[in-house]
């Protein structure tokens, strides 16, 4: 299959080749799978091959309870939500500061959230039931304004990638030679000759027939009937040339470009509103209430207080594990794996809501991994999870730039750009599912060798 012009080596997006490293030779296999464990090495020490999924338990666990381990995972976590909170609070003007703070602020409520949602039967149900639907509701609301600035920056940054390209070579100028004009009609002065090939729009030039108004027949020296030399008799002094693709994508980029500049920048507006409105609310204070209360004092059941933690919390931890596993199966990793395979071209949420769905659920098994192994953590699934955090991006940018095109009276050229834009980003999408499938078969091979 050919490459595409615009595409570095290595595959869609550059992304093929060697793992998810771009420049790789076209069509050569990548080493993560050709490799006995990949670039990654051998599976962690507390990975657990009978399972082929989660961690197995480590010495963080050993004479411990579920209460110690959970308790002491979620105090670190409360205690970095606070101090977020604090220093968004004193960034005051400071909008870096600010995002910073607000990044860190939902990296804490993530992780709480996952913790809570993971091991669910070792805590007080309904009380962890009410936390972790506010913690959505928070963590969604801080969300939307980095994601709308996020996605501005990609278009931005794709359009320039678009329209800036300078490996083309430079088209040749077209002729913009005119006979010279003197008169208000715009006829040619009686002893100028216009340039071969050329004809002037609404003149004649010297010694040409011409039609009187009155009689429709010829006035011109030597006439003898009707004037047969029009300008539809000859093709060769006209611009016949097909417009040029790039010129158009250029033309319609600037203006693309504004069009999504001012719908975005509109949605990051309302979105900071409503993190302020939000961050100002009673809802949110008391979230921060019981945030607080978590960070000296978990409400768990007896049995986690009882229980050893590598009996309560490893099978919990699996259970998360073989959930991932078995949503990953349902993709179609075979399809997403051959190169250039267009299937992710097809704009549509269902076809992107299983990916959506590993993506969560990679989410919870890699915090799961964080509260069992602290010391340890899979490049893979980390690797898997940035991966697939680009295909959610790639993905909402195709549907800003789709959503942009159906605005009403638009250029065609504008039209044209954002229809340019969506096919990359969606080119993106497939690009990030193709890497996804190379590092989680690399990942299952390497546990399938330990097995061995």
């Amino acid at each position: 299959m050919a490459q595409r012009p615009d595409q570095r080596t290595g595959g869609p997006a550059g992304l093929l080749g060697t793992g998810c490293e771009p420049g790789g030779a076209a069509g050569a296999r990548a080493a993560v799978v050709d490799g006995p464990y990949g670039p990654y090495g051998p599976p962690g020490p507390y990975d657990d091959p009978a399972a082929g999924t989660g961690p197995a338990a480590g010495p963080h666990l050993a004479g411990r309870t579920a209460e110690d381990v959970l308790a002491g995972y979620l105090h670190q976590q409360s205690a970095d939500f606070l101090r977020s909170l604090r220093l968004h609070r004193e960034s005051g003007p400071d909008a870096e500061g600010a995002g910073a703070a607000a990044r860190r602020l939902r990296r804490a409520a993530r992780r709480i959230s996952a913790t809570l949602h993971t091991f669910r039967p070792l805590t007080e149900e309904a009380w962890a039931d009410q936390l972790l639907a506010e913690l959505g509701w928070l963590s969604g609301t801080l969300a939307r304004e980095q994601a709308c600035a996020a996605r501005r920056d990609r278009l931005m940054a794709a359009l320039t990638r678009l329209t800036g390209r300078t490996d083309r070579p430079d088209r040749p100028e077209r002729s913009t030679d005119r006979a010279p004009r003197t008169g208000r009609g715009g006829r040619t002065d009686r002893g100028a000759e216009p340039p071969a090939g050329t004809r002037s729009m609404g003149a004649r030039t010297a010694g040409a027939p011409r039609k009187t108004e009155a009689s429709g027949t010829d006035s011109g020296p030597g006439s003898a009937g009707p004037d047969t030399d029009t300008d539809t008799g000859s093709l060769e002094g006209r611009d016949t040339a097909v417009p040029d693709a790039d010129a158009v994508l250029a033309a319609g980029a600037a203006r693309a470009g504004a069009l999504l500049d001012r719908q975005l920048t509109l949605a990051r507006t309302r979105a900071h509103s409503a993190a302020l409105q939000a961050l100002g609310s009673s809802r949110f204070h008391a979230v921060a209430d019981s945030v607080a209360v978590l960070a000296s004092e978990v409400p768990l059941t007896r049995a986690a207080a009882d229980v050893p933690a590598a009996e309560a919390l490893p099978p919990l931890a699996e259970q998360a594990a073989r959930r991932l596993a078995e949503a990953v199966g349902a993709l179609p990793l075979v399809r997403a794996g051959q190169p250039y395979n267009a299937e992710a071209l097809a704009d549509g949420a269902r076809q992107d809501a299983p990916w959506h769905q590993v993506r969560v659920l990679l989410r919870l098994s890699r915090y799961a991994q964080e509260v069992l192994v602290p010391e340890y953590a899979d490049p893979r699934l980390t690797e898997a999870a940035l991966l697939l955090e680009g295909h959610r991006d790639a993905a909402e940018a195709a549907a800003a730039a789709a959503a942009a095109a159906r605005t009403p009276r638009i250029a065609p050229a504008t039209a044209y750009a954002l229809g340019v834009l969506h096919a990359d980003q969606r080119h993106q999408v497939e690009a990030a599912r193709y890497a996804f499938g190379r590092v989680w078969l690399s990942r299952e091979k390497a546990l399938k060798g330990v097995e061995r």
